[in-house]
């Protein structure tokens, strides 16, 4: 049966969660970014001005996407990755090089692209149309798994050449979930979790970098003026904050001892100044964005929206676990962006971008009986067995 969707105001909560992180990376920012600021350009507030140009453009495309009806974005999806990737081949013709990587497009003196935090919403948006139309397919070797390893591969490749680990654990885990949860099989699960694995592992041997960074977060304290020097900074901008923190703008790390004070390394100053129970204020704040990301996701009136809404919110809490944790010397260290925080144009504009794309989703919810999702999908085992039984004691009570 077919479910009727009704319109209703969007997820308040979601949009306060995210101005929220927005507010404090931009306040955490004009701290940490001082000392780098004045040193490179003679202005303390170099960083922290083009920060809030960004959030500006950001919410924008937040507000673009949140006005648009997301099911044409199933439509383009095609064309946005295309060009995704168009964008990551030009990084090696023309691309700017900045710490041993290659991954930024300059247009001009003031606007900077990062492709790769593109590609993150692009893939998405693709997959969660790709999966859609695969529908019972999904479950068979050769239309489900082949085809969605061969992609993924492919735009994972494109990005570790550049190199970028972090955001290509990211895409990976994301897209994976993304299969698993659109009804892969127990099969499908089991043989792509091994084959991962093994390529996240030759990945590492492959690069005395990745796995110099691994050997470290096994023992901390083996090269603490090398390969170790971040980790074992943050650990000490941490470790020195306490419980309350140093105070707001006391931060002694981000004077050139902490690599990238305000950008991935954003989350140590933090717990320096502000201290680690008000930064458990923040984790808070993730842990919500991400049941609000899962309830749109549930909510969804069709399968694109409910893959979209997922691919999305679970992007985005595996970035900001990734990043707290390496933070933490829970992970091994990656370079990548702690969500809505992190200076870096790119990433925030995408994220605000993918979560105009969550409220114009939340704005739709379903009224019915039951949905026909693919056999055996999480959504048919669970959200819509559930939610079928609610819509016939509330008709049966009319």
């Amino acid at each position: 049966m077919r479910e009727k969707i009704r319109s209703r105001k969007s997820d308040y909560i979601l949009s306060i969660t995210v101005f929220a992180l927005l507010i404090i990376g931009i306040i955490m920012i004009s701290s940490a970014s001082v000392v780098l600021s004045y040193e490179k350009f003679g202005s303390n507030n170099y960083y922290v001005i083009r920060q809030i140009v960004n959030a500006l453009i950001g919410i924008g495309f937040l507000i673009f996407f949140y006005l648009i009806d997301y099911r044409k974005l199933k439509k383009i999806s095609p064309i946005f990755l295309i060009l995704t990737i168009i964008l990551l081949l030009l990084v090696f013709l023309i691309g700017f090089q900045y710490g041993g990587a290659k991954r930024w497009l300059h247009f001009g003196s003031f606007i900077n692209v990062q492709p790769t935090e593109i590609t993150k919403l692009a893939y998405v948006l693709y997959l969660a149309a790709w999966l859609e139309n695969r529908g019972e397919k999904l479950r068979d070797f050769q239309y489900g798994l082949i085809p969605f390893v061969l992609m993924t591969v492919f735009i994972a490749f494109l990005i570790i050449l550049q190199p970028d680990f972090g955001t290509t654990l990211v895409i990976i885990l994301t897209a994976a979930s993304m299969f698993v949860i659109a009804g892969a099989s127990w099969q499908q699960i089991i043989l792509g979790g091994f084959a991962g694995l093994a390529v996240v592992w030759l990945l590492i041997k492959s690069s005395s970098y990745r796995f110099a960074r691994l050997s470290v977060f096994l023992d901390p304290s083996s090269d603490t003026q090398g390969i170790g020097y971040h980790i074992n900074q943050a650990l000490l901008a941490i470790g020195s904050g306490g419980l309350l923190g140093l105070g707001f703008g006391l931060s002694r790390q981000k004077y050139n001892y902490l690599p990238e004070p305000m950008g991935d390394s954003i989350f140590a100053i933090m717990a320096e100044e502000i201290g680690f129970l008000r930064v458990i204020i923040i984790i808070l704040l993730f842990i919500v964005l991400a049941y609000r990301g899962y309830r749109i996701a549930r909510l969804s009136p069709d399968t694109f929206g409910r893959l979209t809404a997922f691919g999305i919110t679970t992007w985005l809490t595996i970035q900001a676990a990734i990043n707290i944790a390496a933070m933490l010397s829970l992970v091994p260290l990656t370079g990548i962006p702690l969500p809505f925080i992190s200076y870096g144009g790119s990433s925030l504009i995408s994220s605000l971008a993918g979560i105009g794309i969550l409220l114009n989703i939340s704005k739709l919810s379903v009224k019915g009986e039951v949905y026909e999702s693919p056999r055996g999908s999480w959504w048919n085992s669970r959200s819509h067995n559930s939610r079928s039984i609610r819509s016939r004691r509330v008709t049966s009570k009319r």
